[in-house]
């Protein structure tokens, strides 16, 4: 990279939970820029979740449900020769994270339930069990890195 590195942008806690990791959440499920009603929508399926889940609080299950989704591998596309080969590599931390989010958001929005917070609150639940969508999606990247393994000795 020949420019310089670019700067982080420090995020506030949001205002419920005073939590970074939620405001990122938030930030990422927004759309148009409407970052009220995208809190609107969490908190709304945090309490769904809460009544739900008798045994650890919405918050509680949400972590967890993000934590079972974060890929720790990945497969990367590289050009050997004029074969093109789907490398496994280690996630990066805060990549980690990011795709775990975006992975819950997205088959969120996918499912059936009416509202977007219901939708949200299923697939929390069902990520918090290892089941669902997005944990799927995690599972397939696992086993896609566990596939090509023979060509990880390609990594740059």
């Amino acid at each position: 990279m020949r420019r310089r590195k670019a700067k982080k942008i420090a995020i506030l806690p949001d205002p419920k939970f005073n939590d970074k990791q939620v405001t990122k959440f938030v930030n990422n499920m927004m759309l148009d820029g409407k970052k009220n009603l995208a809190f609107k929508i969490f908190y709304e399926a945090i309490d769904m979740v809460d009544s739900k889940m008798e045994e650890a609080t919405g918050l509680e299950t949400w972590k967890k449900a993000l934590e079972n989704i974060n890929p720790p591998v990945e497969v990367r596309s590289r050009r050997v020769g004029g074969a093109t080969f789907q490398i496994p590599t280690p996630v990066r931390e805060g990549r980690k994270h990011s795709l775990g989010m975006k992975w819950l958001i997205g088959y969120a929005r996918k499912r059936n339930e009416k509202t977007m917070a219901q939708k949200l609150a299923a697939e929390i639940i069902a990520a918090s069990k290892e089941e669902g969508a997005a944990y799927k999606k995690k599972e397939d990247t696992l086993r896609m890195a566990e596939a090509n393994k023979a060509f990880s000795h390609f990594r740059f």
